[in-house]
């Protein structure tokens, strides 16, 4: 389970724009790493978990309206009712914002654009983890992985 991943893909809406110029504030990009998180939780514990909290979060570039996301996370650790995660969001598509270009207009990135990065602690208590509803490949590498420990 150490190492798998997994992503969610989203467009960015003019809903989603916070500040002018339609930027979308930071903390969308950490709401939505929350969903990658539960996702995470479900396929190796198969329950929802509660957040922890976040670490390290750092923004590298900005999000806009209209901007095509991929966010992912990976487990980097796991113990007995706790898995820790790696996530990142990457801007893939882009509004081309030329005045110039009709409004619809946008970009195909050459290469996705790291936006965010951090990690994040989630917990499942051990009454409420249910092995047998959750991924198996993950849940054999978690076997494997404890059984090591």
């Amino acid at each position: 389970m150490i190492g798998r991943k997994v992503s969610l893909k989203m467009h960015m809406s003019a809903s989603d724009a916070h500040y002018a110029g339609e930027l979308v504030e930071g903390a969308h990009i950490v709401t939505v790493w929350g969903d990658v998180g539960t996702e995470l939780a479900i396929r190796l514990f198969g329950d929802e978990s509660l957040f922890l909290g976040y670490s390290n979060v750092r923004y590298t570039a900005p999000v806009y309206a209209g901007d095509f996301m991929e966010y992912t996370g990976e487990i980097i650790e796991a113990g007995k009712s706790h898995l820790t995660c790696k996530f990142e969001a990457y801007k893939y598509l882009e509004d081309a914002r030329d005045p110039e270009c009709e409004l619809s207009a946008a970009n195909v990135l050459k290469e996705p654009v790291l936006c965010a990065e951090g990690t994040g602690t989630l917990v499942v208590k051990q009454p409420l983890q249910r092995f047998d509803y959750a991924d198996p490949e993950f849940v054999a590498d978690y076997k494997k992985a404890m059984a090591e420990k």
